[in-house]
């Protein structure tokens, strides 16, 4: 139910725009390898979205601009597991909807293994959604700037630079050559710790919004004096980013300008990357950024160039990304805790030991409510159901658990994340473990941050044989686990 049409519902626009179904027959065979699971673009309802979102809670926002931007991106995850990012728009953003429509469906085209891409969009009522695959580990501006563990090494510099280029060039060739306000929050890394291009740049914040909100101080001048992007406004803002990357700081172009013509290099290089690169990697990228920011448009390089340029100052490209970025990969290189590891093991005993001597103690205020004197019979027998529930699954009677928590949850009149939890890994003793995958997801709808409904997702996921998926739902629990503790 994740996207609300079928495969052949007209709403999937497989065929309808830009023939990206099937695949372009000059794109290569690896390349389309990349994407074979990314999903046709199709159009989801609010409530799907509000659901994926746990009704757009506030701690499922990612965006990193802060209250200053006039659009929000939360983090979700649609009830086949797939984890979305989802972009929503200030209100008076788009008010024809027919235009956002046509914009979406457009780049909802794209698919490629160097984009954050476009898996779909909601145009209901006042409300516009665009749907993209998630990305976990962070953006460019994070690691480059606001760096905890390690600065980024000049390997996985290079790296970025290339897979940017890789994906301005892949849309320009598909006719998207416009990109707005290409920044270090644009580049987000994946699973396995590769940069990729969020698809969110490729439409405007708004039909007629400005298409750039950054400081004027990075700007291209042509947009300045017209208001209008052009490709050779998203090669400037490439310079720029290309500064980022050699300076590990935001320097304004004029200013590194002005540092490059009085060869004072060694001044806009990071100091974190001392003896990284030779004097000839340095000079190299210092001359592609300053092409690229050439006052005049038409002295800039295009992405073909780019990419042609940077392919032979790579280095390290046998070592992956996740080891140069330093970032935990897979549920091995986490340090979990007990019900971690007996999730990663599918140790049903040891987490059921687990359940049972936590109680109810992370219901927000859930079993406080339960505890009240009750008015009415019906509430009564809910309550009755409930203890019922409680005293079988604590002697492993997991039958008779599952038949009393689905009176308790069937009347409705409580929600309990714990019960939805103890239902779960009732059913995953029972041997049915889409059940209890759903029920570990309705747990995460009511409390979006509990690691344990994001365990037990792991573990009816291992159940399913959907390695992948109950890795990354692993490592989700650890890190809302992590949180936790550091607040406690």
């Amino acid at each position: 139910m994740g996207c609300e049409c079928s495969k052949l519902s007209v709403c999937c626009w497989g065929s309808e725009y830009g023939g990206a179904v099937p695949e372009a027959e000059n794109v290569e065979n690896e390349e389309k390898g990349e994407v074979d699971d990314v999903p046709v673009f199709c159009e989801y309802s609010v409530e799907t979205l509000r659901m994926a979102t746990s009704g757009f809670a506030a701690e499922n926002i990612v965006s990193e601009h802060g209250e200053k931007a006039p659009n929000v991106v939360y983090k979700g995850k649609l009830e086949n597991q797939r984890r979305i990012a989802v972009k929503r728009f200030n209100r008076s953003a788009w008010p024809d909807g027919r235009q956002f429509l046509e914009e979406a469906r457009a780049v909802g085209q794209l698919r490629n293994h160097r984009l954050a891409n476009l898996l779909g969009c909601c145009c209901e009522g006042d409300e516009r959604l665009l749907v993209a695959e998630y990305m976990p580990n962070d953006t460019l501006a994070k690691h480059l700037f606001h760096w905890e563990t390690q600065p980024m090494k000049w390997a996985m510099r290079l790296r970025v630079a290339l897979h940017l280029a890789q994906a301005l060039e892949y849309c320009t060739g598909k006719g998207r050559a416009l990109y707005h306000d290409l920044n270090a929050y644009r580049i987000v890394f994946d699973d396995d710790g590769n940069p990729r291009l969020s698809c969110f740049g490729l439409m405007k914040n708004s039909r007629d919004g400005r298409s750039y909100s950054t400081n004027l101080a990075f700007t291209p001048p042509e947009y300045l004096r017209t208001g209008r992007v052009t490709p050779e406004s998203v090669m400037y803002s490439f310079g720029t980013l290309l500064l980022d990357l050699l300076s590990g700081k935001h320097i304004p172009p004029s200013h590194a300008l002005d540092l490059i013509r009085d060869r004072n290099i060694q001044t806009l290089t990071d100091s974190c990357l001392e003896g990284q690169f030779s004097n000839d990697e340095g000079t190299e990228l210092v001359r592609l950024a300053s092409r690229c920011l050439e006052y005049e448009p038409r002295e800039r390089p295009n992405p073909r160039s780019l990419v042609a340029a940077l392919v032979p100052l790579q280095k390290d490209t046998e070592v992956p990304s996740h080891v140069l970025m330093g970032i935990p990969h897979g549920a091995t290189a986490l340090p979990l805790s007990p019900l971690g590891e007996a999730c990663l093991r599918m140790d049903l005993t040891a987490i059921h030991e687990i359940l049972e001597k936590l109680g109810y103690k992370d219901d927000e205020g859930a079993a406080t409510e339960l505890s009240f004197q009750m008015w009415t019979n019906q509430m009564q027998e809910t309550l009755n159901s409930k203890k019922k529930g409680d005293v079988a699954f604590r002697h492993k009677d997991f039958k008779a658990t599952i038949e009393c928590y689905t009176q308790f949850i069937d009347v409705g009149t409580m929600v309990s994340p714990t019960v939805f939890a103890r239902r779960s890994l009732s059913y995953l003793m029972s041997d049915m473990p889409e059940e209890a995958l759903n029920d570990a997801s309705q747990a995460q709808v009511v409390s979006p941050v509990w690691h344990i409904a994001a365990y037990l997702q792991a573990a009816a996921l291992f159940a399913l044989g959907r390695e992948n998926e109950a890795q990354a739902a692993l490592r989700e629990g650890s890190i809302h686990e992590n949180k936790r503790s550091a607040n406690v």
